[in-house]
């Protein structure tokens, strides 16, 4: 008899990441500090540090997501290319196109390398998927 258990969703593959102790320290004290107020971004943000292979602060990330990094992702489903700088929340503003690591956008990009693709919910639910295009610390 099969027992496959075909409901069941599959797991979504996360590309590997990578961030420097100092930003790791300090996004996880935000998810930390931040899981009340907003809960859902906060656990993945704290997820993505997780996972994350945390390397030391002198380390060269030249293709790398960095907090301040200017970073041209594409939208996988519409196609749409965007330039954003990842900031801390305090820091965030959408006019100057500087997007908080404390959104579902900001703690995708966290710590990706140009080329690789992550797939995350929005706020409504929804699977979203972008493609990290270029990156410039």
């Amino acid at each position: 008899m099969n027992n496959i258990d075909h409901k069941r969703k599959p797991e979504t593959v996360l590309p590997p990441i990578t961030v420097v102790e100092d930003e790791a320290r300090r996004l996880n004290a935000l998810a930390s500090s931040s899981a009340v107020l907003f809960p859902r971004v906060a656990h993945f943000l704290a997820q993505e540090m997780e996972r994350a292979s945390v390397v030391a602060d002198n380390s060269d990330l030249r293709d790398v997501v960095r907090m301040g990094s200017q970073v041209r992702y594409s939208d996988d489903k519409t196609g749409e290319v965007r330039d954003v700088v990842l900031v801390y929340p305090h820091e965030a503003d959408i006019t100057l196109k500087r997007v908080s690591v404390l959104t579902p956008v900001g703690a995708a990009l966290i710590g990706l390398s140009v080329g690789q693709a992550i797939e995350f919910h929005t706020p409504g639910h929804n699977k979203r998927s972008l493609t990290v295009l270029g990156v410039s610390n």
